[in-house]
């Protein structure tokens, strides 16, 4: 049995279809309702949780893999796993982003930058030597710059469409994120035969090669 820890949401939909387009049965997960494990046909067990968790579940050995976005990976301070693959499902990326004439503002005192994601911001400003105050918020960041409370934002970016909407733009690109998979290092020693063939199945499907 491989134990699988998948993020709840959008990565779970898109997991699902790439399990079944790599010929696993995914008929359990497809007509689940509020269960959160779930185990298929192929000796395969599921459990959906929120993504910090899948770390949290990695680290405690409770999972043998974790579906989890690089955003949530970047974020940690949790280095204790091994990533095998880039799944190319989940796509979006880190921005600074700001009101347009941030661009040509002179600061006079420290900057203010609203995110969700703290260690990332520091890391980002760190490398351009700038300090900053960095103010994590856990609901729209974009509120941040719209109420005056800071001068731009560091968050994740998929259409740019709530950006656009509130009149921000992307000030510059941070990093590209995706969905990853990753295995507690125990397990991949343990079990390499049996997790190697389901990455070996989503590497080729990734890759076109199915």
């Amino acid at each position: 049995m491989i134990r699988i820890a998948v993020t709840k949401g959008r990565i779970e939909k898109d997991m699902c279809k790439l399990l079944k387009e790599c010929g696993y049965d995914t008929e359990t997960i497809e007509n689940k309702d509020r269960e959160l494990l779930i185990k298929t046909k192929d000796n395969i067990e599921m459990i959906f949780v929120k993504a910090n968790d899948v770390l949290t579940f990695i680290e405690h050995g409770i999972v043998d893999l974790g579906i989890v976005g690089k955003d949530t990976l970047d974020e940690s301070e949790f280095t204790e796993y091994n990533e095998l693959l880039d799944l190319n499902i989940g796509k979006c990326y880190f921005a600074l982003a700001a009101y347009p004439e941030y661009r040509n503002k002179v600061f006079n005192k420290r900057e203010k930058i609203a995110t969700k994601y703290p260690n990332i911001a520091k890391k980002y400003f760190a490398a351009k030597a700038e300090n900053v105050e960095i103010i994590k918020m856990e609901g729209s960041v974009e509120l941040g710059p719209i109420i005056g409370m800071t001068d731009a934002i560091v968050d994740l970016v998929e259409t740019g469409s709530t950006l656009k909407a509130n009149g921000l733009e992307v000030i510059e690109k941070i990093s590209d994120i995706s969905t990853r998979l990753i295995s507690n290092k125990v397990s991949l020693k343990y079990k390499s035969k049996e997790i190697y063939e389901i990455v070996d199945k989503l590497n080729k499907k990734v890759k076109g090669d199915m």
